[in-house]
């Protein structure tokens, strides 16, 4: 599993394939969002959509 550098998000490919980043093999801390609009973590974190984040990324 890798994670996105700029958005964070995970995925397995080496370019993500929601905003075209490199993505790393070196992160940490995993976070699920379901809803968005309701969640305090995804405000702070600036995520719009559900799915799969990473809390840390190098």
């Amino acid at each position: 599993m890798r994670a996105c550098k700029k958005c964070m998000r995970i995925a397995e490919e080496d370019v993500c394939p929601v905003c075209g980043a490199h993505t790393s093999q070196y992160w940490s801390g995993y976070l699920a969002v379901v809803d968005p609009d309701n969640s305090q973590i995804a405000a702070k974190m600036s995520i719009k959509t559900p799915g799969e984040y990473a809390l840390k990324v190098r």
